[in-house]
């Protein structure tokens, strides 16, 4: 089949990638000159299955309400006029009851653990190189308060096959030696061996050249502006050059912005920016810094190696589709960062990003055909929100195997529109 993919973030260059390695002839179509230019580009570095827990949960009604009006909170969210934004609201707050909770983590984890064996199977397979590190990651913890929510969080996620194992504060300063230093001191963490790190956007660049030498096209620089519907099927995509282009089937992987194309069509689609920020530290010769990964659940931010490289993400402010830098939370990221590792405090070259991840309501992608919404033809393969990275592969595979007529040898149906 002729295969249309909107969009050149790791999640539309891996359903390219899979797509063409079913024999189908693949044009991936983007807005930026490169791939992995916009959302994919400076993220958290992780490949979290353990970072599965949903924004929605009993839990997050009133830390929201706790965090209103603090310019630095882990989660903003600015009130606009944008019925979008309301009604995305909304609906978070219906996935926020325990039975939701439990089951978004569940389809979230599941697709997890297969999207990182497929990372792994496609690295071996290709040699890929992009900073990765295979040394786990370490959820830790300066609240005990935090500390002790984890725990069962942790173990239900193992009842699902993430192996996240509780670690008292000696194990992990044990794990990662640098938190010794932290002016705050750890009082516990959770630990899974398997989850990884690694540079999305380099994992993306190097993936998009070996899906072009295997066929696929890539037109970069290019901008659709529409859909176009022929009865109850989508027939192609007209640019905003005012060409159009015919294919069998389209895939929407345009993350916050898939929505967008939508609407015109009367389709609308449960998935809203989150804006995150990231800050990347370039770090001196024999700088005391990491080199397992991190996640510190208290402020919500994430910390990666990247070869001589520190990524620091994390946050999340709903602020509609505004990608400017805020710099009080730009400083909370550098702030937190020099807390927990004082010797970093004289790493003066530091540049910050922020991207907007496809969020939706219980933070479960979406991925599969419109055809039972009236647009045969169009595939869906976003709203992977803060988890893009870790579920690319997996969610690739997925759609491969679904347009395939393949049992997947997962249930798909918690990820369909």
């Amino acid at each position: 089949m002729r295969v249309t993919v909107l969009g050149a973030g790791v999640v539309g260059v891996t359903s390219a990638w899979y797509l063409a390695a079913e024999g189908h002839e693949v044009t991936v179509i983007d807005r930026q000159p490169l791939p992995a230019q916009e959302t994919s580009f400076a993220n958290g570095g992780q490949i979290s299955v353990s970072h599965a827990e949903p924004w929605a949960n009993p839990r997050a009604p009133l830390k929201a309400l706790q965090w209103l009006g603090r310019e630095d909170a882990p989660l903003l969210w600015r009130l606009r006029a944008d019925p979008a934004q309301w009604a995305w609201g909304l609906r978070f707050l219906r996935e926020c009851t325990a039975a939701r909770a439990r089951a978004n983590l569940g389809a979230i984890v599941r697709l997890g653990l297969a999207s990182r064996a497929a990372l792994q199977a496609l690295r071996r397979e290709l040699a890929l190189e992009y900073d990765h590190l295979e040394r786990g990651i370490l959820h830790f913890y300066t609240d005990p308060g935090e500390f002790e929510h984890a725990l069962p969080q942790a173990a239900l996620m193992r009842e699902f096959g993430c192996e996240r194992v509780p670690q008292t504060a000696a194990q992990c300063l044990a794990i990662e030696p640098a938190l010794a230093g932290s002016r705050v001191p750890v009082v516990g963490g959770t630990y899974t061996a398997s989850d990884e790190s690694g540079d999305a956007r380099r994992f993306t660049e190097a993936l998009a050249r070996h899906a072009a030498a295997r066929g696929v096209r890539f037109r970069q620089g290019e901008t659709v502006q529409a859909l176009l519907r022929e009865g109850g099927r989508l027939s192609g995509v007209r640019l905003v050059s005012g060409e159009t282009l015919a294919a069998d089937l389209t895939v929407l992987a345009l993350g916050s912005y898939s929505p967008l194309l939508l609407r015109p069509l009367g389709l609308h689609l449960p998935v809203y920016p989150a804006k995150g920020y990231s800050a990347t530290l370039s770090l001196p010769d024999g700088a005391i810094a990491p080199t397992v990964s991190l996640t510190d659940d208290g402020h919500k931010i994430v910390i990666s190696r990247l070869g001589r490289s520190l990524r620091v993400a994390g946050t999340a402010e709903f602020n509609g589709y505004d990608t400017s830098l805020n710099a009080p939370r730009c400083a909370a990221l550098l702030l937190r960062t020099r807390q927990i590792f004082p010797a970093l405090a004289t790493v003066s070259e530091v540049s910050y990003w922020a991207g907007l991840r496809p969020a939706t309501p219980g933070n479960v992608p979406l991925i599969g055909d419109m055809a039972g919404a009236g647009l045969a033809g169009l595939w869906l393969n976003t709203g992977h929100g803060t988890l893009g990275w870790t579920l690319a592969c997996g969610s690739a595979r997925l759609l491969a195997d679904l347009v395939a007529g393949r049992d997947p040898g997962l249930d798909a149906t918690p990820y369909r529109f």
